[in-house]
């Protein structure tokens, strides 16, 4: 165990910044190592198991099914003027019905931890003739790739 052997270490005098080297650790991993040591002898270096550290998110595993019925009711429901779902329109969703505030790196999380998935809408110009296109394809493309390469020389 590294932190018992820092221990054994630091009373045959290494320092901190030394101890930290041969053990491949922090210094102030081997400080807090040293203090608890101090105030807690043998026990201060005993492993203690996580919490779940970090800040607890703003919206409950709970909250989760209404945001899900609030975002299938659509963009347009919600006062958007198309039908499509953005990272910023799903975070004024929730700043309104919830109270919080998330960037749209959180919001993007909270969509897969629902499930949902990220879809880029497909593109297309709505003035498009389909039946020239496959004319194009048809007649003009085959001639294109036919044709030797330009080149320069």
């Amino acid at each position: 165990m590294r932190r018992k052997d820092a221990a054994k270490l630091l009373d045959e005098g290494f320092g901190v910044r030394e101890v930290a080297r041969l053990l491949d650790v922090s210094p102030s991993a081997v400080s807090a190592w040293k203090q608890a040591y101090e105030t807690e002898g043998e026990a201060g270096l005993a492993a203690k198991p996580q919490t779940g550290g970090g800040r607890p998110p703003f919206l409950s595993y709970d909250q989760y099914p209404r945001l899900e019925r609030l975002l299938l009711e659509g963009p347009r429901a919600h006062g958007f003027e198309t039908d499509l779902w953005t990272l910023a329109r799903v975070g004024v969703v929730i700043e309104r019905e919830f109270d919080v505030s998330y960037s749209n790196s959180g919001v993007r999380k909270i969509l897969k931890r629902m499930g949902w998935s990220y879809q880029k809408p497909q593109s297309f110009t709505q003035k498009r003739d389909d039946e020239a296109v496959a004319r194009w394809r048809a007649t003009t493309w085959p001639e294109l790739k036919k044709a030797p390469a330009e080149t320069d020389a």
